[in-house]
């Protein structure tokens, strides 16, 4: 034989047929990977959207979960989107802004808004709850400045509406992340917990600036006494945000004439 297959054969034009079909399934591939979350598509009001992509949902991937929690596939089970949100557009076309319709603090809406965490608590590495009363934890202690409990809460209009009963700590962390308070009666009663960054200390006293009296009744509430889920904080945490904006009329003006 006096020719090989190669000198006939365009090498170098497979090689770039190659490159292009090699990039091209990467391409998709990693379009797919990035449609675990947040599809199908919808639109603002949260109806199927007209233009769902050009590439098919991915493949379910298993997750084995730690501490015994199961089994999650992702994406068919992932989390479901809120549902009838008392929302409405001020406008027809999509990109206008939405206005609530009822009670936004209590609805969960814009800065109030909370997602569908899992209802059960977070862990450490351990497979313990990460977040517990102090009164609970006896090897923990205030060991700086004063003890907050027993301290009076005053509202956002400068009324007391209860007393600060415990401490909520992140026990891998070492640090204070929820104060828990006593409602006095005329506020609903019950106990209700506070993030550390939506309350400061001063003076003898837990002030949380961003709700008044009249709203303390209606913070989100956890189940056990001695553990608080991921939804949970969710719903808590969203509620004292929201009171930044929604507390009062007045917040939702411009603050700068």
């Amino acid at each position: 034989m006096t020719e090989t297959f190669w000198g006939e054969f365009d090498l170098a034009s497979l090689t770039l047929w190659l490159f292009w079909f090699f990039f091209a399934a990467l391409v998709i591939y990693i379009q797919r990977e990035n449609m675990r979350e947040g599809y199908p598509l919808e639109d603002d009001e949260g109806r199927s959207s007209s233009n769902p992509g050009l590439f098919p949902l991915p493949n379910d991937k298993t997750f084995k979960l730690p501490h015994g929690r199961g089994i999650k596939k992702v994406p068919r089970d992932q989390n479901p989107e809120r549902s009838e949100i008392a929302v409405r557009k001020v406008h027809g076309a999509n990109g206008y802004p939405l206005e609530p319709t009822g009670d936004p603090m209590i609805d969960g809406i814009g800065p109030a808004a909370w997602a569908e965490r899992r209802d059960e608590p977070e862990l450490d590495g351990h497979g313990h709850n990460k977040l517990v009363p102090m009164s609970l934890k006896k090897d923990f202690m205030v060991s700086a400045g004063r003890d907050p409990c027993g301290f009076p809460v005053i509202s956002g209009d400068g009324e007391r509406v209860g007393e600060v009963v415990d401490l909520w700590i992140d026990v891998p962390e070492q640090l204070v992340r929820y104060f828990e308070f006593k409602l006095d009666d005329r506020c609903g009663g019950g106990t209700r917990l506070v993030p550390t960054t939506q309350a400061r200390i001063w003076n003898g006293r837990l002030r949380i600036y961003s709700i008044f009296a009249a709203q303390f009744e209606n913070i989100p509430t956890h189940a056990s006494r001695s553990q608080v889920t991921l939804l949970e904080e969710d719903k808590i945490s969203a509620y004292y945000g929201g009171g930044n904006l929604y507390a009062h009329v007045s917040r939702q003006e411009p603050q700068v004439g």
